[in-house]
């Protein structure tokens, strides 16, 4: 019988020539059997051949052999060993989100995030900025926290006015824990505010030390200026407030995405968003 469909040749399935990928550091990749997302840390020869680490905005990390099964950008692409090549521009921010393509910032909401210092915001503003603004969502430095349940009465919280607070330094017992429970005592705040910390003595030590070539942040001695003790153990100018803005450009130059960051950072800046962004019903 005759179908009309003419000749054809059915002795080998059509196979589609994916695009070859040298892994580079930072690469955000999303493995396609098991979902994982996750930013390249480094590669590795194991049992001779090739394996990337992937870690993703929560820390947690993975390890997968080089090769097929990946997307890059949300395109498959066959994963090779380094080399020198030109990275495409990245269709995910810097926090690991997917970019939503031709969007408008949108107009600020009356919630805010408060970070204790301008470091802190310009961190924040780097890694999340692209996520924040399409929210709405604005970052301000209190540059300090020792009035923080004055501040907190000023901004008289409430529905659709909400804060979300990261503090440096918040554990049990400091003088940090003491003011953030104080300052949840303001009228609204119960409902409308979220305090979050760190366990870093300032947010410099929330960029992975690796990222800046180093095993572990020099040691500052008590009683000593954290970043000029800081930038004197790097062994980089230190004497003067300018020379401190100098360093922490270049520690802030050096952060590219979430991967660049400790997952204790990361996990309370996710809190906060979650916290701002929720509906009235999921609050």
């Amino acid at each position: 019988m005759d179908y009309g469909w003419g000749a054809q040749d059915l002795s080998a399935p059509a196979r589609v020539q994916l695009r070859d990928v040298p892994v580079e550091r930072r690469m955000v990749l999303e493995d396609v059997q098991s979902g994982f997302v996750g930013a390249v840390l480094r590669v590795e020869k194991s049992g001779g051949l090739h394996v990337m680490v992937l870690e993703d905005r929560r820390g947690k990390q993975r390890t997968f052999r080089l090769g097929h099964g990946f997307l890059l950008e949300g395109v498959p692409v066959h994963v090779v060993a380094p080399a020198a090549a030109t990275k495409p521009a990245s269709t995910r921010t810097a926090s690991g989100s997917v970019r939503v393509e031709n969007s408008r910032a949108r107009t600020a909401l009356a919630s805010r995030i408060w970070v204790e210092g301008q470091h802190d915001a310009e961190l924040v503003e780097k890694v999340w900025g692209d996520d924040l603004r399409l929210e709405g969502i604005v970052v301000e430095p209190l540059h300090g926290v020792d009035d923080l349940e004055g501040a907190i009465r000023s901004f008289a919280p409430g529905p659709g006015r909400r804060l979300g607070i990261v503090v440096d330094h918040l554990l049990p017992g400091t003088k940090e824990s003491r003011i953030a429970r104080q300052a949840m005592t303001v009228s609204g705040a119960r409902e409308n505010v979220l305090i979050v910390g760190h366990p870093y003595v300032d947010v410099w030590q929330a960029v992975k030390p690796g990222v800046l070539g180093l095993t572990a942040w020099p040691v500052v001695p008590r009683g000593q200026d954290w970043k000029t003790g800081i930038l004197a153990g790097l062994g980089w100018a230190h004497h003067d407030q300018a020379a401190v803005a100098h360093g922490w450009k270049r520690i802030l130059g050096s952060v590219t995405s979430y991967a660049d960051l400790e997952p204790s950072l990361l996990g309370r800046i996710e809190e906060v968003i979650d916290f701002l962004t929720a509906t009235p019903d999921q609050a």
